[in-house]
This record gives C-alpha cells, structure tokens and sequence, in this order.
C-alpha cells in the first residue's frame, strides 16, 4: 500500500536539472533551469527525492549511447519520490503517494513526469533515499534470471561477481524462490557479504578452480542458469559448467564482447 498522503504544496513553473553537456567525465555536468513537465493523461509527475547511478548512467555520460529518441535528453535512469500531479487516466496512485519508477531518461531533476505503469509502490520499510536505488536493479534481475533465464525453484543459480549491486540483488531474488544460489567473487570478505545475503555457497576466483568447484558442488551436474558480467573471458567456462539444458544469461562484458562492437550492455541468451 502506498504512505499516506504528504498535503499539497504550490509548484513554481520551473525546476533545476542536470544535463551532460557533451561526452567525458563527471565534470561534463551542467546545471540547467528548464520548465517542469506537464504529466500526460497517463503519466504521473513525481518530485523528485533522489535518482539512482547506475553503470548505464555512467556509460550514457561517456558518450557510449543517447537517450532514446523522442525522450528528455536530461539523464537519469530512476528516481524515488512524491506524486504531485496524477493524469486523467491514472488508477491506484494520488498526489502525496510515495513512489519509485524506471524511466527512459529524465531522472536528474527536481520533477520528472512518467507513465503510471512505470510507478512502483515502496515498500515501507525503505526511506525516499533507499528506494531511489530500487528499480534499476530490480527490474534488470528480474528481467535477466526469471523472464530470460527462466529459473525455476530447485534449480542451481552461478552468479558471477555476487557482491556487486546485480549480484546482491539476483541473491535475494533468487533465494526467495527456492532456488541454490552459487556465486564467485574476489576475496573471502565479500562472499562472506553474499552469504549474509543468502548465497548458499562461494567461490573465491583467484584462489580457486572455478569450473572443478561448480562441478564439486553440484555434484558433477552443473549449473541450471549462470547469470555472467564477464563476456568472452568466461564463455568456454561457462559452457562446461552448465547443467544439460542449462541457460547462460550474458548480461554485459566486462572483459570481450561475444558479438563485437563496444556496446556494454545486455549481449546474448545462450
């Protein structure tokens, strides 16, 4: 259920943002005074809490790709805050409602306005601030290991790179449908980190034989689904370690592209 109401209070016309104005590091940033959108009768307009930074925020401000056409050419990939404005055609949602959403562009703003079906209700346990971290990475894990990856209860899960933000997130997801979450990562600490977090078992990359402890874990069957930010470095090793009729999910390629070309993104379901 949405928090209560927050009361209403008079908007200005205008609102600050961010922009990039051109391609490069952080200092690319400028700010802009730019008029405050005026939400369709789909759409709910949101005062903006906080936004999230993201790998694809970072790559977008690099230059690696634009915005997609006919969106804000200001950033930002998903915000949290409060509705202040809820369109014609907008059900279960009203001014004062504390949300969170995804968004094609638009995030680095005091207001962004977004389609209703967008909109996620935050969970009360998490604050304004909290919940700006939310959709991205949930959206792309539920996207990558149950719509893609098909993972089922019972099955064997390989997460590589666990404690990052994907890693941490699949865990828990992952976890919560019945499913045997295997990670590897860099150090004892952060599997110890994925552990708390409800991994069953972890591998330490630099110190160990990742494809011989899979197989030890798994009793020689491998693994059902390996959800990968490797690339081409991991891919023979994937393969052998998959279980027959297992499903690679190659999500981006830190090290070699399978398909070439410099996109850092989602690359190919095997």
């Amino acid at each position: 259920m949405n928090k209560p109401r927050e009361e209403s209070t008079q908007m200005s016309n205008t609102m600050k943002s961010y922009i990039y104005a051109s391609a490069g590091g952080p200092e690319v940033l400028e700010s802009q005074t730019r008029p405050i959108p005026e939400p369709a009768d789909h759409e709910v307009l949101i005062k903006v809490a906080a936004f999230g930074l993201n790998r694809a925020d970072v790559q977008q401000r690099k230059g690696v790709y634009p915005p997609p056409p006919g969106e804000s050419d200001i950033p930002g990939l998903e915000v949290s805050g409060v509705t202040a404005r809820v369109g014609k055609q907008v059900t279960g949602f009203a001014e004062g409602d504390h949300v969170a959403a995804l968004l094609a562009s638009g995030g680095y703003a005091q207001y962004v306005s977004v389609d209703a079906s967008h909109l996620l209700d935050i969970p009360e346990q998490l604050d304004l601030v909290e919940a700006a971290g939310l959709p991205e990475v949930a959206s792309t894990v539920v996207s990558n290991i149950f719509l893609e990856g098909q993972l089922q209860a019972g099955e064997t899960l390989l997460i590589h790179g666990g404690s990052g933000g994907i890693g941490s997130m699949a865990i828990q997801l992952a976890k919560d449908a019945g499913a045997t979450v295997i990670v590897t990562a860099s150090s004892e600490e952060k599997i110890d980190y994925c552990k708390s977090l409800g991994a069953d078992e972890g591998i330490n990359y630099r110190e160990e034989d990742v494809l011989q402890r899979i197989r030890e874990l798994t009793d020689a069957k491998g693994a059902d689904l390996i959800l990968d930010v490797v690339g081409a470095k991991y891919l023979a090793m994937n393969l052998k370690a998959l279980a027959v009729g297992g499903r690679l999910v190659i999500m981006y390629a830190q090290h070699g592209h399978l398909l070439g070309g410099e996109s850092p993104l989602v690359e190919k379901v095997v």
